[in-house]
């Protein structure tokens, strides 16, 4: 994708453009083939991209996992089934110290998104040119197309349509729960009469309902944020390899110490995600607020 005919700033912008599907100003449907068009498509395009890696990574998870259970032993256990007893032990360890109430579904939910989160994430350490140019290959060879303008973004998490979706499907759990364990008046009553008493019910409610709209959005955007921003360094290494012997020289130590990093911050926010969502719905089974 770095093509000589391709400017850094263009190179960067390729890389941040999702291969998008939908309707065009003149109301053509299609997949775009610049970035402005992509953005001209609005809200009802689908970034097939993201949702392409995101059930791709759904469907590893969900293999190994049912191997691992398939091929349990109470024997001498193997690799896969000691890494996904250690994996259940942790997310079980994590929902035990945050998570006081009684449900079922929360512990398998918690494992889900730690696992499909840090599949997510771990695809922001596949150099950053190998996967777009294979697409672009190969859009050009089945529909003809400019290699420039076969998009194609690798991690779904640098997508904020995923991780608003995920943080999404959380908060309408919250809300459901809340609403089914303290019943309909108790959850109004919460945003109405807490933190300062029925006599403050407007500064309660306005309180208390920036709380919980920022939720979703804080779970969202953090995950995001940290995201794009590592995918971004990447891209910008990438670059430095066609500045000279030197530089590139200089951005494969660059890009080795980065990656380490790296893997130390798609852990972490795999974690936070998984640790926020134990601890909303903590908070949505707790009467006693």
């Amino acid at each position: 994708m770095a093509s000589e005919e391709l400017t850094s700033s263009g190179y960067i912008k390729h890389h941040l453009v999702n291969l998008t599907y939908g309707r065009d100003a003149e109301g053509n449907w299609g997949f775009a083939e610049t970035a402005e068009q992509a953005s001209e498509m609005g809200f009802w395009a689908i970034h097939v991209d993201s949702l392409l890696w995101s059930v791709v990574l759904a469907a590893i998870m969900f293999y190994f996992f049912r191997k691992a259970a398939r091929r349990a032993t109470a024997g001498v256990p193997g690799g896969l089934q000691n890494f996904v007893e250690m994996l259940v032990e942790f997310v079980d360890d994590s929902v035990k110290g945050s998570f006081r109430g009684k449900n079922e579904l929360v512990a398998p939910m918690a494992l889900t998104i730690f696992g499909w989160v840090f599949l997510m994430n771990l695809m922001d350490l596949v150099p950053v040119d190998w996967l777009p140019m294979l697409a672009a290959q190969t859009g050009a060879a089945i529909f003809s197309a400019d290699p420039h303008h076969v998009f194609f973004k690798v991690v779904p998490t640098t997508d904020p349509n995923i991780t608003f979706g995920m943080a999404l499907a959380v908060f309408w759990l919250m809300i459901y729960y809340s609403i089914k364990v303290k019943g309909l008046g108790g959850f109004l009553g919460e945003l109405a009469f807490q933190p300062f008493g029925k006599w403050m019910m407007p500064v309660n409610l306005i309180l208390e309902g920036v709380s919980l709209i920022s939720k979703p959005i804080s779970l969202s955007l953090r995950l995001f944020g940290n995201m794009y921003a590592g995918e971004t360094i990447f891209i910008l290494i990438a670059i430095m390899y066609g500045a000279g012997l030197v530089l590139g020289s200089f951005a494969g130590l660059l890009q080795l110490g980065w990656a380490i990093f790296h893997i130390l911050i798609i852990t972490l926010q795999a974690f936070i995600f998984m640790t926020l969502t134990i601890v909303y719905m903590d908070m949505a089974h707790a009467k006693d607020h």
